[in-house]
């Protein structure tokens, strides 16, 4: 399997976009409810785990690097949005009303942002190559955080509440909102 030899950074989280996008494909082909949890479920974990690596190792490593710093802002507040929906779907099941709705909004969201991250020259990827960022070390870090990470959340029954870095005021917690508790914090 490609995630278990070395690759770099850049490949790494490629390999993510094109699994999670597999994913929605399958959802959106699925017709029964435990199929369409089920895969709910994997896109929420993968999903939770990409945002969190790229957040914990390649945004900061990108930072200060790049040529424009505005898409690492972009990127943040693109994942706040995801993470909210997340905590949605998660704490939800195919039969509840704007289920499936949710699952097709975070599917273009997340297009959205991998088209962002992917475009060439100018997307984060793009740029944070051409700074010449030691692509291989830190494809090692996000290989041993997603790998700590799958670990911790299993198949996806115990997804962290979501920590926003952009949105201020509150913080999905078993579906209502509390006060926000801020990555950065």
């Amino acid at each position: 399997m490609a995630s278990q030899k070395k690759m770099d950074a850049i490949a790494l989280l490629k390999e993510d976009h094109r699994k999670v996008e597999d994913l929605f494909e399958q959802f959106e082909k699925a017709r029964e409810s435990d199929r369409k949890q089920k895969l709910a479920k994997q896109i929420c974990t993968e999903l939770m785990i990409h945002a969190m690596i790229e957040e914990e190792i390649f945004y900061p490593a990108c930072a200060g690097q790049i040529e424009d710093e505005n898409l690492l802002d972009e990127s943040y507040v693109e994942h706040d949005g995801a993470k909210v929906l997340i905590a949605e779907i998660d704490r939800s099941g195919p039969d509840e009303e704007f289920f499936a709705a949710k699952v097709a909004v975070l599917s273009e969201m997340i297009k959205h942002h991998v088209k962002e991250e992917e475009k060439r020259s100018e997307g984060l990827m793009a740029q944070a190559r051409e700074a010449g960022l030691d692509m291989e070390a830190l494809g090692e870090r996000l290989m041993q955080r997603k790998q700590e990470l799958k670990e911790e959340f299993g198949e996806g029954d115990n997804l962290p509440a979501p920590k926003t870095r952009s949105f201020t005021g509150h913080e999905l917690q078993q579906g209502k909102p509390v006060e926000a508790s801020h990555a950065a914090d």
